[in-house]
């Protein structure tokens, strides 16, 4: 079933030829290639359709990138659910190639000035790159002219990196920030880094008895939420496979009786790793007499 578009003329309903978003989805995306995007056809955009025994049904589309939407409405059937993150998925697209959605000077100047008017700092700090301001205006000048999406795939890894605590432990470490950001602007976020954030968690859990469980399930509602929302999923997507493979390494029953978005079994293919050593991990210099600069988040 395809979804219909009417128009409304002389006080009647006319029938517009039927709309199929998931191939305008795709055909946006084969256009951004030939214009030389670097898009990998072969695996250009991932549906993934939550398994469910009956309605509402849930499906997530990721873009080439790393992207990610899922359906906004309620929906009755997988195909319904398909249609309609690929409509999300499409709108953002479109949106995201608008000249006011790319990181421009202009735009760097407002962002600087609105976090520090958020923070205690000031607009000296956003030339040192010490300082979160400082941090977070770097990046934005690595990033100039890119779009909005390419950079929130980029931000997506430093999140990840702030909510698992690994900046915390850089900076513990005096880890140089710009080292950081420079080394990690250039990760996806992989199998490899969910597992070894996976193994921070299973030591939390080892700590703590059912945080695993009580993250996950704020982690689902999360996820949940910005999905009504129509907001991009990538970060939320992202925390609930870190937390679901923990959860799955330290006791599959516990797996059972979760009433949640989607539970995919993962092979774990890094977890017979030792717990990483941050200092092997992040390739960064310490610096053993300089300051301690702080973290990103």
């Amino acid at each position: 079933m395809q979804v219909c578009h009417y128009s409304f003329c002389h006080s009647r309903f006319i029938h517009v030829l039927p709309v199929n978003v998931v191939g305008m989805l795709h055909q946006f995306w084969e256009q951004k290639q030939v214009k030389g995007a670097m898009v990998d056809m072969d695996n250009l955009i991932v549906y993934e359709s939550l398994p469910s025994p009956g309605a509402p049904f849930i499906c997530y589309v990721t873009l080439p990138g790393g992207s990610c939407f899922g359906n906004f409405k309620c929906c009755y059937t997988k195909a319904e659910a398909r249609r309609d993150a690929a409509r999300v998925a499409l709108m953002n697209s479109t949106f995201n190639e608008l000249p006011c959605r790319r990181i421009t000077p202009e735009f760097i100047a407002c962002s600087v000035e609105e976090a520090v008017s958020t923070t205690s700092g000031n607009m000296q700090d956003a030339s040192d790159p010490g300082t979160s301001v400082g941090a977070y205006h770097l990046m934005l000048q690595a990033n100039i002219g890119k779009t909005m999406l390419e950079f929130q795939e980029i931000m997506t890894v430093f999140q990840l990196l702030h909510w698992n605590g690994t900046l915390k432990a850089f900076r513990e470490r005096k880890c140089n920030r710009q080292d950081v950001i420079g080394y990690y602007s250039q990760q996806q976020v992989d199998s490899c880094m969910r597992s070894y954030m996976a193994l921070d968690w299973l030591q939390r859990e080892q700590q703590r008895p059912g945080l695993l469980s009580h993250e996950l399930q704020l982690a689902l509602r999360e996820l949940a939420e910005a999905r009504q929302a129509g907001r991009e999923l990538r970060f939320y997507k992202e925390k609930k496979e870190v937390l679901s493979l923990a959860l799955s390494q330290a006791g599959e029953e516990q797996l059972e009786g979760y009433c949640e978005e989607e539970y995919p079994r993962h092979e774990g293919r890094c977890l017979d790793k030792s717990v990483v050593d941050l200092s092997e991990h992040c390739r960064f210099y310490y610096q053993e007499s300089g300051s301690d600069r702080g973290s990103l988040g």
